[in-house]
């Protein structure tokens, strides 16, 4: 059997102001705090002698690498991501950005969504990507309106309760 596995589909390169600036402030924080951090702690490591057996020094070449990844990440993927800002001409209808509520048909539980680009999810706060199932299925519905989603746990029908911006 093979290690090779699919390349995973693009996500879309869309962002809200707010999670721009915190992706530019993490690559800063990377870059110029937390790397040489690192640096001088992995030097300091470096030169107790034998690095084989060396816990510390392990240890920060693996957080070097980590934090090189992430950084090389974001450099790349910041300059392609497009800002949307304000909001759309039809405040009625579910697009990106939009704060929505719903209710599951089947269980009466109101949930409550914001869309957004899929580098600022955050599943405490109801953030969830514009590439998810759920924000496919409810996009450019309005108020009252009934939709179905293919969710991991099975299909699920909801009712839009409520859309608001900003």
């Amino acid at each position: 059997m093979s290690r090779w596995r699919p390349p995973a589909p693009g996500s879309t390169a869309i962002i809200t102001r707010d999670g721009f600036e915190r992706l530019k402030a993490e690559l800063d924080h990377l870059w110029h705090v937390l790397r040489p951090e690192v640096v001088k702690a992995l030097a300091a490591a470096a030169a107790e002698g034998d690095r084989s057996e060396n816990a510390e020094y392990i240890y920060r070449k693996k957080q070097l690498g980590e934090i090189d990844r992430r950084a090389r990440y974001l450099s790349k993927r910041i300059p392609v991501l497009k800002v949307a800002e304000g909001t759309p001409g039809d405040r009625g209808l579910v697009f990106f950005g939009a704060r929505i509520q719903l209710e599951n048909i089947d269980t009466g539980e109101i949930l409550h969504y914001r869309i957004v680009g899929p580098d600022e999810t955050d599943a405490r706060q109801g953030w969830i990507s514009i590439d998810s199932p759920l924000a496919r299925a409810v996009l450019k519905k309005r108020v009252d309106d009934e939709f179905a989603a293919e969710l991991p746990s099975g299909r699920a029908s909801f009712v839009v309760v409520g859309v608001r911006y900003g």
